[in-house]
């Protein structure tokens, strides 16, 4: 039986809305980092102003479905636990946000060589968050499935931090001709790219304890 089969159509519709647009926050971000790879810039504003709009909504969604949960007494044992819930896939596209507009306000000059392991590192951290979704809406619908869904969430994020200390390993020790400076960059950024596979990994860690407590 669904988690909130006794509450009104307006709130799941509200929740399924702000999973929405995180996912579509998650896959704007992997478009736009492809963009800044290859120097589309303009293409990757527009990937930017898209995020702006989807994390506007999400934060008014966001601030509506707790008022709505605690107005209507909805899941009040589990309340608190949903609402940080909501709060860590909130904070994985603001941080996608923050991330995209201190790309373009840096300007991070990407060697040739490493053009393909950003562009990799991004889809991977990007899957562990995409990942996430399908995970959180079966928390409402059907608990007992969330656990299986959260092992590729777990997998991307593995796989992201392997690719990212590839990345790092291969600025340090293999661009000879890069100065420190560019190398520093160059780590801080690939730090803000995998930093979505961390947040989606909290976020699952979160959400398997949540499960258990439901279905037991």
């Amino acid at each position: 039986m669904a988690v909130f089969a006794r509450t009104t159509k307006k709130v799941i519709l509200r929740i399924d809305e702000f999973f929405d647009d995180i996912e579509l926050g998650i896959l704007v971000f992997r478009e736009g980092i492809k963009s800044y790879i290859h120097k589309d810039y303009e293409a990757y504003e527009r990937h930017l102003h898209k995020v702006e709009s989807l994390e506007g909504n999400a934060d008014k969604l966001q601030r509506i479905i707790e008022n709505d949960m605690i107005t209507h007494s909805i899941l009040p044992q589990h309340r608190a636990e949903v609402v940080m819930l909501i709060d860590k896939l909130d904070e994985i596209i603001d941080t996608i946000k923050k991330s995209m507009n201190e790309i373009i306000t840096e300007m991070p000059v990407i060697p040739p060589e490493l053009d393909k392991d950003f562009i990799t590192l991004a889809e991977s951290s990007a899957n562990a968050a995409e990942e996430l979704i399908p995970a959180a809406r079966a928390y409402f619908k059907a608990p007992y499935t969330v656990r299986e869904k959260l092992l590729k969430v777990y997998y991307f994020e593995s796989e992201t931090d392997k690719l990212s200390l590839r990345i790092k390993k291969r600025v340090f020790q293999e661009l000879k001709d890069t100065d420190l400076a560019q190398k520093s960059h160059l780590r801080y950024i690939v730090h803000h790219i995998e930093n979505i596979s961390d947040l989606a990994q909290k976020a699952a860690d979160m959400l398997s304890v949540m499960a258990i407590k439901i279905v037991l």
